[in-house]
């Protein structure tokens, strides 16, 4: 009995021009163009292990630990689609001793490193992956983001580092709606993320019934899409080539705002923002300010925790006065990823900048940076033992 197993690990990327609304939700083909930028798997990743065998007896899935059912329509569109693909590329006759059977079932076990369903593209990483790995299992190449979109729209611009455009296409098939990489990881590496996790817990809107809700009833976001993002889209490819920060941290913002907007202007109205959200909006405006030019931007998607773009010669600076503004009880706000200096406080600002503290606002901050392509683990790192089972459960 041959058993083939394969485990990889996929990034999380934070949007700089949103993806919001779909023309066919099948498909899961956008309205909009989008761009993002892949952070380092190193702090943010989704893992995922996928095993085949000719003697399980159905497909299963185990999510960070519990097992979910695969009856998931767009689960099922994602297994589906590779194994099609896996098949037209068989070759008609010689030794398939080594393939994986097509006709086998799969068991999957993914897990994330961060919270899930709390506005951290959590969806895209953990699909990204399974297709990845998926992929490698049944022999799958070329490019696979085309598969990622079906099982979650963002997750195409997870199979690629650096920076990454998803282009919306305009075939009825969804053939040209596919990802594609601006920049790779090495292009721009003092460019650096804080992630501000106001929230881990699950959003009361879903992002796919927020974005159905918008496009049936926000004349904004159909505006946007049109009149707005494909200018957009120009200016921001052209920042990233020429690391042009101050102008891809005014596009960021201004478009994050304009997602939030669009979702105010959805009936009934979504909020994904609370408090602490827009206290961290006004925080970096008026770090901005007195600073005289940009030297820091955030971005929301659909959740309350903020991304935080930056330069690394702000970062030190910029977590000390996030730390000063959303202190924690404990006395030392949490970091994870990136070891980071928060004794650096800009006392003239502070001085002159006198709010909160918004004490135990924030859950913790992720240090982190651009990353690179999903990877292939070794065996050894297998979330699956040699039977198929997770090697642990809750």
């Amino acid at each position: 009995m041959k058993v083939h197993c394969v485990t990889c690990t996929a990034p999380v990327n934070i949007a700089v021009i949103k993806y919001w609304g779909k023309r066919d939700e099948d498909l899961i083909l956008p309205i909009n163009d989008s761009l993002s930028v892949t952070l380092s798997q190193d702090q943010l990743c989704a893992k995922t292990s996928v095993m085949a065998s000719p003697t399980f007896t159905e497909d299963r899935i185990w999510l960070n630990g519990k097992e979910e059912s695969m009856a998931n329509k767009r689960l099922q569109n994602v297994l589906k689609e590779v194994k099609r693909l896996a098949l037209q590329k068989r070759p008609a006759d010689g030794d398939n001793k080594k393939l994986v059977e097509l006709g086998s079932h799969v068991h999957i076990c993914s897990e994330n490193n961060f919270p899930t369903a709390a506005g951290l593209a959590s969806s895209a990483a953990g699909y990204a992956c399974l297709v990845f790995a998926l992929c490698k299992l049944f022999g799958v190449e070329g490019n696979i983001s085309k598969i990622a979109r079906v099982g979650s729209g963002s997750a195409c611009r997870s199979l690629n580092g650096g920076f990454v455009a998803w282009r919306k296409g305009s075939l009825a098939d969804g053939a040209d709606s596919v990802a594609q990489q601006v920049a790779p990881q090495s292009h721009w590496p003092q460019l650096k993320a804080l992630i501000l996790v106001v929230s881990a817990e699950k959003k009361a809107v879903g992002s796919t019934a927020g974005m159905g809700t918008s496009v049936e009833t926000s004349q904004l976001l159909a505006y946007r899409s049109t009149d707005i993002v494909p200018g957009r889209m120009d200016n921001m490819e052209t920042a990233i080539l020429n690391k042009d920060f101050e102008t891809f941290a005014r596009l960021t913002m201004q478009d994050s705002n304009q997602l939030h907007a669009a979702c105010l202007d959805t009936y009934p109205p979504i909020f994904y923002m609370n408090d602490t959200s827009r206290r961290i909006v006004n925080l970096v405006h008026a770090y901005n300010s007195f600073q005289g030019r940009t030297k820091v931007a955030y971005t929301f998607d659909a959740g309350p925790n903020a991304c935080l773009y930056l330069l690394e010669d702000a970062v030190d600076e910029v977590i000390s006065l996030v730390a000063h503004y959303f202190p924690s009880s404990s006395g030392t706000l949490e970091m994870k990823g990136i070891p980071v200096d928060q004794s650096v406080v800009n006392k003239e600002f502070t001085d002159s900048y006198k709010v909160g503290p918004y004490t135990d606002s924030l859950s913790y901050v992720i240090s982190t940076e651009v990353g690179g392509d999903p990877r292939v683990l070794d065996q050894s790192e297998s979330l699956l033992d040699a039977a198929g089972m997770p090697t642990t459960t809750k």
